[in-house]
């Protein structure tokens, strides 16, 4: 089994920054891709960036050029430096990470979440 441990949320002014970083541990052949979602209050969950095992990365429109996200692979631990933050960045983000499991299926994890909010 898989689990997914989740840091670094708070209460942060616009402007400001917090770094988030999500912890895989267990029995595991691969971790392939990991991300960042989020769920703002009364909206839909989004992928808000993720990065494959080699590195290769996406970000979602609203977030470009102010969020990074980094991978540690010896680790498992992927990380989402988020700058320049907006109150609509306000939510509740959860990890995810995509497993290639030991009896070789591959399998989609996620965290518990941790809440950002960006208060005016």
């Amino acid at each position: 089994q898989v689990q997914l441990v989740e840091s670094g949320g708070g209460l942060v002014q616009a402007g400001g920054s917090l770094r988030l970083s999500c912890a895989a541990s267990g029995s595991m052949k691969r971790n392939n891709a990991m991300g960042w979602y989020r769920q703002a209050p009364g909206k839909q969950p989004e992928l808000v960036a993720a990065m494959t095992h080699d590195g290769n990365t996406g970000y979602a429109d609203s977030v470009n050029g102010r969020f990074a996200i980094s991978r540690d692979n010896t680790k498992n631990t992927v990380y989402l430096q988020m700058n320049s933050l907006r109150p609509e960045d306000t939510g509740i983000y959860y990890c995810s990470a995509n497993i290639f499991t030991l009896a070789q299926e591959s399998v989609e994890y996620w965290g518990q979440g941790t809440q950002v909010t960006v208060s005016s």
